[in-house]
């Protein structure tokens, strides 16, 4: 079964966390959660969900897991401001390893520079920030491209991010 690395950080839409997680889980998958500080307790932005951070940034490297999760909400915007969560998101990318992104997950791939050429959703108010870093913007509840990105705009399209992520870990 896969190992999957969230990047991850206060203030994430609680749900798109903790549904997809759950999934992930569910179907016998390793989900492990990543911020600056391992031990770390952060918050979702709903209060829902308190997350204790199984890992900090410098004691991982991407070759230890098989996909990369990137939740929504406001942490994505966070973490983009630190290169190394650029540097490791975009090396699951280059390593055309799965990688799972929903709402204002894509804004982590935009500042990797690894949305060009790429059919691709997110959030409505980054869309024009994905076109801009080469994305081709698809309005649909998920977009899946090359067989390894799975894309989602909003905590309604959580079903259709998991059913289209379960399947590709199932190819792993």
């Amino acid at each position: 079964m896969a190992k999957i690395a969230t990047v991850i950080t206060n203030m994430f839409e609680d749900s798109e966390y903790m549904d997809p997680s759950r999934a992930f889980n569910e179907a016998g998958h390793e989900v492990f959660t990543i911020e600056k500080e391992a031990g770390k307790e952060i918050k979702g932005k709903q209060g829902d969900a308190l997350v204790t951070i199984d890992y900090g940034i410098d004691d991982v490297k991407p070759d230890d897991f098989d996909a990369l999760f990137i939740p929504g909400g406001f942490s994505p915007d966070q973490l983009r401001a630190d290169d190394r969560f650029v540097a490791f998101s975009k090396a699951f990318m280059d390593a055309k390893k799965p990688v799972f992104a929903i709402c204002h997950g894509p804004q982590l791939l935009i500042s990797a520079k690894a949305l060009e050429g790429r059919d691709a959703t997110g959030y409505k108010s980054i869309s024009q920030d994905m076109i801009y870093a080469g994305a081709k913007y698809v309005d649909k509840e998920v977009v899946v491209c090359q067989n390894q990105l799975v894309t989602s705009r909003q905590p309604e399209d959580i079903p259709a991010f998991n059913r289209e992520a379960l399947k590709l870990l199932e190819q792993l």
